[in-house]
């Protein structure tokens, strides 16, 4: 078979008789690329050696009607023998790009750019179709890795965001939105100082670049804040490194932030829950030293008060005694903070706890303190001590009702929420201070009158909580007020099982 002829640069066609023949077969024997020729109805006339090594099969092919081949995959699945039928039939082009295949060589076998294109027949011969097969493996895993790790950024719970070399982002991923609260549209062609918090020490930022600019080091890792969009500051684990080109040069930096707000919170609760244990050793200690004189005071007041009938006298000493309570009060309120004791474990309703400690609330505070109550129909099951529950939300209770001035009402509402139960409690007061806040649960801490509080309710009910390995959360509500939301473990209820039908 002789081809019909090569174009010159210009355009022009070398005529075919000008053409060597040893030298057209041998540029197509040594071509990069496989080809193949197969004539009507579908015979392997011949093949170069680039067409067996990409395909990994053997020169036993040639000759072979490809009919007779029962393959359902790679150079001559059902698709390519279609083509090359149309490419006798219709002299019809196709081309298949990235076309898995088996190779005998090769235990993961190949992609491969198959192109078919037809040939025209002449006097004597056949139609045809020339086959020119590339192997397309390298291509196509360098397309996946790419595509893995494109995903792997967008799948990553940690906030990634990817800098040219001039500090501006290109991309961040979905982590990054939800941590820091910019969408990707808001931070693409911004700089990272987006997020900068006014706590981070600009020295830390400037040893920051005088790494990541080190052609000896090229990365930076340490922990700062950040701050998102609603103001939040965040502490955050940040790597960068600095991505290179082939000749060396920085082309682009990829910066990983590992949130720590979490860990910092639960840091802070284990700070905490030693610092009360620490203050309730010393309470008993001072509890125990106080309760003694404290006594001895009482007993010789009551004694003087059944040797004397003077008025003033008597008024003087029901006075004391009056003060004598309120030391006792306060004794007692450091000894319930510091036992601390382990609780009576039993199976309760939680919404039973709220109904009695708002019961108890009604009789105790001004009829102007409204209470309503909400509770799912079918219980809040959890496992606790009873009395220590009802002390929890009865303080809860007296609280909101004092910051309303007793007037006004507290919201209730006790619902399930995947494996917890939630009690929260919302009153109409005035709320609480951000400055507050973060000390409303330490010992001995009050915004109350002096006289009106020992500041140890709510660092009992703390302790409370946390021994029935729940939580108790102080916020503002929306809109006015305060909120206390209690989480508590729900407790496991069997299911009952249908009574066994009669035989």
């Amino acid at each position: 078979m002789r081809p019909a002829g090569l174009r010159r640069p210009e355009g022009e066609t070398i005529p075919a008789d000008r053409l060597d023949p040893e030298l057209a077969t041998a540029a197509l024997e040594h071509a990069p690329a496989g080809v193949a020729i197969v004539t009507a109805p579908g015979t392997l006339v011949w093949a170069n050696a680039a067409y067996f090594e990409a395909t990994g099969r053997s020169t036993e092919l040639l000759g072979r009607d490809l009919h007779d081949l029962h393959e359902t995959d790679g150079t001559w699945s059902a698709p390519i023998r279609a083509a090359v039928e149309a490419a006798f039939r219709e002299g019809a082009s196709a081309s298949f790009p990235a076309v898995r295949a088996r190779h005998r060589k090769r235990s993961g076998g190949v992609y491969l750019d198959v192109d078919v294109r037809p040939l025209p027949p002449g006097p004597g011969r056949p139609a045809g179709a020339l086959l020119l097969v590339r192997d397309a493996t390298d291509r196509v895993l360098e397309a996946e890795r790419a595509r893995l790790f494109s995903q792997s950024f967008r799948s990553s719970t940690n906030a990634m965001q990817l800098t040219d070399a001039r500090g501006v982002m290109v991309d961040v991923n979905p982590a990054y939105e939800r941590i820091y609260g910019y969408s990707r549209a808001e931070c693409i062609g911004r700089r990272p100082n987006l997020v900068r918090s006014r706590y981070t020490p600009p020295e830390l930022y400037e040893q920051m670049w005088a790494d990541l600019t080190d052609p000896q080091r090229g990365y930076w890792s340490g922990e700062l804040l950040n701050r998102d969009r609603s103001g939040r500051e965040r502490p955050v684990l940040l790597s960068i490194t600095a991505i290179r080109d082939a000749g060396g040069a920085v082309t682009h930096y990829l910066g990983v932030a590992v949130d720590r707000s979490e860990q910092r919170n639960w840091e802070m609760r284990i700070a905490h829950s030693d610092k009360l244990a620490s203050v309730g050793q010393l309470a008993a200690g001072v509890a125990h030293e106080i309760n003694t004189p404290l006594a001895n005071v009482m007993l010789v007041a009551e004694s003087l008060r059944r040797r004397t009938r003077d008025p003033e006298l008597l008024q003087r000493l029901s006075t004391l005694t009056d003060q004598v309570e309120v030391a006792a009060r306060i004794v007692r309120s450091l000894l319930d903070f510091a036992r601390r004791q382990e609780p009576r474990v039993a199976d309760i309703d939680l919404a039973d706890v709220v109904r009695e400690s708002v019961q108890f609330l009604r009789g105790k505070q001004s009829a102007d303190v409204r209470v309503e109550s909400v509770g799912p129909e079918d219980g809040a099951p959890v496992s606790g001590d009873r009395g220590q529950l009802v002390q929890v939300v009865t303080n809860v209770l007296n609280n909101a009702a004092d910051a309303m001035g007793g007037h006004g009402t507290i919201r209730v509402e006790v619902r399930r929420r995947g494996g917890f139960v939630e009690l929260e409690v919302v009153d109409q007061g005035p709320g609480i201070a951000p400055e507050v806040l973060p000390h409303i649960f330490e010992p001995f801490f009050t915004t109350k009158p002096e006289g009106e509080g020992t500041g140890l309710g709510l660092a009992v009910c703390h302790g409370i909580v946390q021994s029935h390995h729940g939580s108790i959360v102080a916020r503002n509500a929306p809109g006015a007020g305060a909120s206390f939301l209690i989480t508590l473990p729900l407790r496991a209820v069997p299911s009952r099982s249908p009574p066994p039908s009669a035989a």
